[in-house]
């Protein structure tokens, strides 16, 4: 039995995984980009997954709906790092296309979650 109420959201294990992904994609970076595209994409990505846990705890369905807007802004900014990741061909159109995909997926999780809550 889970002591944290997020550990029983799949969008929070699913952001999980998309983080630990895209850790292992930007090793793939330039070394000029370590403290910039590379940064910026680890704190958006690992940031939704942050976001889903905190707005579970101790939150009113109202309070959790503000939470989950968080991360849904945080993938936003995840797909504009992985556009510039792929326009820069720091990563291929396979991979962008899949972590797109991946990103897409997992907003729309957060969107039902939060119609949800409603």
């Amino acid at each position: 039995m889970s002591k944290f109420k997020f550990k029983k959201l799949l969008i929070w294990e699913k952001a999980l995984d998309l983080g630990e992904d895209v850790n292992l994609l930007i090793e793939n970076f330039t070394k000029k980009e370590i403290c910039n595209l590379s940064s910026q994409l680890l704190r958006a990505i690992d940031s939704v997954a942050l976001n889903v846990s905190e707005g579970s705890i101790g939150q009113s369905n109202t309070g959790q709906n503000k939470f989950i807007g968080y991360p849904i802004r945080s993938l936003a900014e995840v797909v504009t790092c992985l556009h510039k990741a792929n326009r820069r061909n720091y990563i291929t159109q396979n991979q962008f296309e899949k972590y797109y995909d991946e990103s897409f997926y997992l907003m729309n999780m957060k969107l039902a979650f939060r119609k949800n809550l409603k």
